[in-house]
């Protein structure tokens, strides 16, 4: 993914239109993350239905309000507007942690002829290693929201797993990773314990409780003058 936009000036969609302009920069915003191409247009009407949508989905997957830790989610804006107006007044309906490209880099429509951009809106989402997950999430994220990540996350075999929605927390209980190895190690301390109760209950000649073996056990050493074996 990083190799898409080495030499490329990526734009962040504030309120100063920050630059990541160095290839330090790129790779630590695209290394490691699953990336969305938005191709869209202000004119596009369906691009416009489509926009509030897209931007709660990546607001719930990427908002602190919403999660426990940010996806390794990217959402880039290709533009493919008719003017730089136009783009920019797309962009106040996109989330601020989205990126774009300026309008007057050709690039834009390199992208477009490059992933067979046919319709609009599209949605492509790429793996951290530039293949294609998905050519057109749109259909998907409507249907699914952001349980789409998941679906990514797995087809891109990327390792996140401190991701949790909100609702994860109020659905389930939180466990540390070394839960199942803590439970299993309890579960045979727990069939150690019977094992040596069964024991104890032979030594004293019958079932009495703790205190009958016990007594039990001292009763055969007197009679007997001896131990019981």
């Amino acid at each position: 993914m990083v190799d898409l936009f080495i030499d490329r000036v990526l734009l962040k969609n504030n309120k100063d239109q920050d630059e990541l302009d160095t290839e330090r920069e790129v790779v630590m915003r695209l290394q490691n993350r699953i990336l969305m191409l938005f191709f869209a247009s202000a004119e596009c009407e369906s691009c416009q239905q489509f926009a509030p949508t897209l931007k709660d989905f990546f607001k719930r997957l990427t908002d602190e309000f919403h999660v426990d830790r940010s996806a390794q989610l990217v959402l880039l804006y290709i533009s493919l507007d008719q003017s730089e107006e136009q783009q920019e007044s797309f962009l106040k309906e996109l989330p601020k942690k989205c990126l774009f490209l300026a309008y007057e880099d050709p690039y834009r429509r390199c992208l477009e002829a490059m992933f067979d951009v046919e319709e609009l809106p599209t949605v492509v989402v790429l793996r951290p290693d530039c293949s294609i997950l998905n050519p057109n999430a749109v259909e998907e994220i409507l249907r699914l929201g952001p349980d789409c990540y998941r679906n990514w996350q797995e087809a891109a075999e990327l390792i996140d797993r401190n991701f949790m929605i909100s609702e994860d927390f109020q659905d389930k209980s939180m466990r540390s990773f070394s839960d199942p190895v803590r439970r299993l190690k309890y579960k045979v301390e727990d069939e150690k314990k019977k094992k040596a109760k069964k024991r104890g209950r032979g030594w004293g000649g019958g079932g009495g409780g703790e205190d009958a073996e016990v007594d039990g056990g001292a009763h055969g050493k007197e009679e007997g003058g001896g131990s019981p074996w």
